[in-house]
């Protein structure tokens, strides 16, 4: 049964990008993201009550809180960077970007948490860069972002804000329940992304936004909890080492879906990059 609820965490999360990507056409990313986090607020502390971890939270030390809202911090900006990235570029392009945090993570985690680097953790993260620079480069044909690198930018902070998360994370949920630590997280980058729409002057735009794209923010919130919800109960029946590589293949059924509803398609050595990050991302997450 674990394996089902592991190929739906990787279905949820591969579908979250195209849902929210379907919202953002006319809505602000920043407004989107607001509205968004709070869905996915509800199911992360839906998981703390379900697991009856809700009692630790008063057990949680002034530092491993501190982390905590800090990982929260980078989360907010990565989401924020990420889905502003989704509005201006190509899914196909900023995914596997974002998909490379994998790397920066690796470097930080050696720099700050003293972590090895083998043969194999090098040889993967040398495969997922050299797919990730194969993916992003222009098409052959002029594409429809004119040659801004607007999306480029944003992409690429969301990458380096997802992989500070990580670490901070990692540092933060010692001694505390990972739903539990989730859904802290969660908190802070709740009331980080509203902050980001009063301070932008941008709650106005909440009230005009189409019915049809709210509904599909709503739905990649509701996708994001539902692939968190799978994914930790995956990993609660079964082996991380078959969990974990399933759920990062979650870019295939992204990179399916935006050729379905967007048309987004491939070019052969953008495909040959696809390969390249599955096959460094499947080597690291069985090591």
């Amino acid at each position: 049964m674990w394996i089902l609820y592991a190929i739906g965490s990787s279905f949820f999360a591969g579908i979250t990008s195209i849902l929210a990507k379907c919202g953002i056409k006319k809505t602000d990313s920043d407004v989107a993201t607001a509205i968004r986090t709070i869905i996915v607020l509800l199911f992360s502390w839906i998981m703390v009550l379900v697991t009856g971890t809700i009692g630790g939270i008063t057990s949680i030390s002034s530092k491993t809180l501190l982390f905590l809202v800090l990982s929260g911090l980078a989360t907010g900006a990565s989401w924020l960077c990420y889905f502003h990235a989704l509005q201006k570029g190509d899914i196909n392009k900023v995914v596997p970007i974002d998909k490379s945090s994998t790397i920066l993570t690796i470097l930080l985690a050696l720099i700050f948490l003293g972590e090895g680097l083998s043969y194999g953790k090098a040889l993967s993260v040398v495969l997922i860069g050299v797919g990730t620079m194969l993916m992003i480069t222009k098409k052959e044909t002029e594409n429809k972002q004119s040659g801004s690198k607007e999306w480029l930018v944003y992409a690429v902070l969301s990458a380096v804000f997802a992989s500070l998360t990580a670490i901070l994370g990692k540092i933060g949920i010692e001694g505390v329940d990972s739903n539990l630590g989730t859904a802290i997280r969660t908190t802070v980058v709740l009331v980080m992304s509203w902050m980001m729409v009063f301070v932008m002057g941008k709650t106005s735009e909440v009230k005009e936004i189409e019915k049809k794209e709210l509904g599909f923010i709503m739905l990649s919130g509701l996708a994001t909890g539902a692939s968190w919800m799978c994914y930790y109960r995956a990993l609660q029946e079964g082996p991380a080492s078959v969990v974990v590589p399933i759920d990062k293949l979650s870019i295939l059924v992204t990179i399916a879906f935006s050729w379905l509803v967007f048309h987004e398609k491939l070019t052969k050595k953008a495909m040959l990059g696809l390969i390249c990050i599955l096959v460094g991302t499947i080597m690291l997450a069985m090591m």
